[in-house]
């Protein structure tokens, strides 16, 4: 992989460093600088010339600083006869915005897509899409991989649960619960919920059994907590003995960690598609996996051209 050049922006420093050591690569040297009035300055500082570019940056808060960076970026190495480039994007900010779901709404995320095609993308990776459509907005090849197997280990190593129970804390999320349920050989519940406006959902009753289990709630993103809280609580009236969170996207704004260290949960485990130093300072209950391995695979197998299927298949614990 002499031709493989990584390089980390401002909000995946760390992920990209791990991605780096899988691989055996050096991380790829870039300047990120500011103007006085926060204009973006993006320089590569070696030559990219015929070589294939992996950029590793979400796009969680500062969203907008964190998506124009990367399209500068991707600008800089196609003026820099870079080879091909690839958008690694564990979080794909605005893919709550998927569709019109009022009159005269945007569909950002179909915004964003065309943004990074023309900034002259080649490719882009993503982790748990919010919703897996948003793969058709793009005219490029787009992966969304799964955090599932690498959460669904996690557990599976975990020896003192007992019997368990994965719950989706809303209709939508029922298939990202069964794919984790059939990793762990769990049955599931639903919490059915109601969402009035954006970041406010209210749980109103729970499909499923979990009387006596210990219950893991699988969501993609867990943002201000409301939810979850909700759910957690739910879980508990109904005779869940313990009580699990999980999810591949903490972003948690606000007052998201005091509400969810206030539940009583019994962990918290995320990826760190977003950068957690901060949160894990204030959050003990917090487990944070690395989706590093999940992601260096994939840019092994594109850049040997084999099968990406059969890479992520494999377990990522204990290698």
């Amino acid at each position: 992989m002499e031709n493989t050049v990584v390089f980390a922006l401002s909000s995946s420093k760390q992920l990209a460093s791990e991605i780096c050591q899988e691989l055996n690569l050096p991380l790829g040297n870039i300047s990120i600088n500011h103007f006085a009035d926060k204009e973006i300055l993006v320089t590569p500082k070696e030559s990219i010339r015929g070589k294939h570019v992996y950029l590793v940056q979400s796009t969680n808060d500062p969203v907008n600083d964190n998506l124009m960076e990367l399209l500068i970026a991707i600008d800089a190495c196609k003026r820099a006869s870079a080879k091909t480039i690839n958008a690694i994007i564990p979080y794909y900010g605005y893919a709550r915005q998927d569709r019109k779901a009022a009159p005269r709404q945007p569909i950002s995320a179909k915004l964003v897509a065309s943004l990074l095609e023309r900034a002259g993308a080649d490719r882009v990776v993503t982790i748990d899409l919010h919703a897996t459509q948003i793969q058709g907005f793009f005219d490029i090849p787009a992966d969304d991989i799964a955090a599932n197997r690498l959460i669904g280990e996690y557990f599976e190593s975990r020896k003192d649960l007992g019997d368990l129970v994965v719950v989706s804390p809303d209709h939508g999320g029922a298939v990202r619960a069964r794919k984790l349920a059939e990793i762990l050989h769990a049955p599931i519940a639903i919490i059915d919920k109601r969402r009035p406006k954006p970041n406010v959902a209210v749980a109103m009753n729970l499909i499923g059994d979990v009387q006596g289990k210990v219950a893991i709630i699988i969501d993609d993103m867990v943002d201000t907590g409301g939810t979850i809280a909700s759910g957690v609580q739910m879980l508990k009236d109904h005779g869940a003995t313990k009580v699990f969170v999980t999810c591949s996207h903490a972003i948690l704004s606000g007052p998201a960690v005091e509400r969810l260290r206030a539940t009583g949960l019994e962990e918290f485990v995320c990826t760190n598609t977003i950068d957690q130093t901060e949160h894990q300072k204030e959050f003990p209950e917090m487990k944070v996996l690395s989706v590093a391995p999940l992601l260096a695979r994939l840019i092994s197998a594109v850049e040997n051209n084999t099968s990406l299927s059969t890479a992520l298949n494999k377990p990522f614990m204990h290698e």
